[in-house]
């Protein structure tokens, strides 16, 4: 089944850029570590997913790309036309020669409305290229005002014109001290009325990735671009064809689907955050080595943590001890920072996944004691290995793990709302 991208405002449309990059520079690469057959139906799979073929032969991205200044959509456009590996359609995209001002009102009150039959248009027209549509994947920042407002509007659109179409929204949560002074107002009202909208919410947090990119990817002057491309690797190690348990020998056909099933059991739990691992430079794969066994017991421990990454991991975390006469929500034992999950999902890429134990993601004291936990853990495999890297692990985690920023946000809206 095929997804339709909706990229909304400046960082959407630059992070949508770098997602469809490192698709088509994996699908391309020499380093998929598998056999032929393996590999093209890996790479069938990806292109029905992410692609539509036109004459030209070059592989054109279903997407949507809307923003109220033109500027990142023709600088996108241009720079995706130059790569000859895939491109954007250039009817695809909507812009305005004014922006939003990072106001969340201009966006979705004014800005919505008055494009609502443009954008919808296009949005149509994309999917009805779609042999099979599986759903929309949008990609907005929460911070600003036309991916916060008009992205807020437009998935309301969505839902209203495709009621039972899976959507699932890419959010970018803003840095702790940002430069937007409403962005704590653009934010609390997004996810207010994204939750009304969308299947799911996959955040980002823009500190964490920051940190991503200094600490592991050894960057020295972090520009948004290297910001975007560890989003996108991260977003293409979910998204990218895997075997799912029900699917057996054939790739995932409904990726959205399957994710929405996996991952959300509850309409009202429905955020979800990613943790993908290894992440360094590129220089320094040749002269490392990853063990199945050392990348799931990270994974685990900053699934328990709430790490962002494998560097400073607290291993003195531990899952409580259950008591089976105590509820688990009274639990007197129960450690403050231990994040317990709804949900986990975990991805292996790369040669001899099958024969990983993933029993201590299986664990009950690590979930919610209202789900059983073999329905709240599931796991996807594929031997084909992922940008680069011979063996590599993702998690898709439905948890605790956005409480303390959630609680920030709308404690600094608060304060500034009284402040008046």
């Amino acid at each position: 089944m095929s997804i339709v991208t909706v990229q909304l405002g400046q960082c959407g449309n630059q992070i949508g850029h770098e997602v469809f990059n490192a698709i088509c520079s994996d699908v391309h690469g020499t380093h998929g570590l598998c056999s032929k057959k393996e590999n093209e139906s890996y790479h069938d799979a990806c292109k029905e997913r992410f692609f539509s073929e036109e004459e030209s032969e070059v592989p054109v991205a279903r997407a949507v790309l809307v923003d109220m200044e033109p500027k990142v959509i023709s600088q996108t456009l241009s720079i995706a036309a130059r790569s000859g590996y895939w491109k954007y359609d250039d009817r695809s995209h909507f812009c305005q020669k004014q922006g939003s001002g990072n106001n969340w009102a201009n966006g979705y009150s004014v800005h919505g409305p008055r494009h609502e039959e443009v954008i919808m248009n296009l949005v149509q027209k994309e999917a009805e290229k779609c042999d099979r549509l599986g759903g929309f994947f949008t990609i907005m920042s929460m911070a600003g005002g036309t991916g916060s407002g008009l992205g807020a509007f437009v998935t309301q659109c969505l839902r209203d014109a495709f009621p039972t179409s899976f959507i699932l929204n890419h959010v970018i949560w803003p840095y702790g001290t940002g430069e937007v002074i409403v962005q704590n107002y653009n934010s609390v009202l997004t996810l207010s009325h994204l939750y009304q909208s969308s299947d799911a919410l996959l955040v980002h947090e823009n500190d964490v990735i920051h940190k991503i990119c200094a600490q592991l990817m050894k960057v020295k002057q972090i520009s948004f671009r290297d910001v975007n491309q560890v989003i996108a690797h991260q977003l293409g190690s979910v998204f990218q064809p895997t075997y799912t348990a029900e699917g057996g020998l054939h790739y995932s056909r409904n990726p959205l689907g399957d994710l929405m099933e996996t991952l959300v059991p509850h309409p009202e739990f429905k955020m979800l955050g990613l943790r993908n691992i290894p992440q360094m430079p590129e220089n320094s794969l040749p002269y490392s080595t990853f063990s199945w066994p050392g990348l799931v017991k990270h994974l685990r421990q900053m699934l328990i943590a709430n790490a962002k990454m494998e560097e400073g991991i607290d291993w003195q975390v531990r899952p409580p001890q259950l008591r089976s006469s105590i509820p688990s929500s009274h639990s007197t034992n129960k450690p403050l920072h231990f994040n317990t999950s709804i949900a986990n999902l975990v991805i292996l890429r790369g040669k001899d996944m099958h024969n990983v134990d993933l029993g201590s993601f299986r664990d009950p004291s690590l979930y919610t004691s209202w789900l059983n936990p073999q329905d709240a853990f599931n796991a996807w495999k594929t031997p084909r290995a992922f940008n680069k890297y011979e063996k590599s692990a993702s998690l898709v985690s439905n948890s605790q793990f956005l409480l303390k920023p959630l609680d920030n946000v709308v404690g600094k809206a608060w304060n500034m709302f009284a402040s008046k």
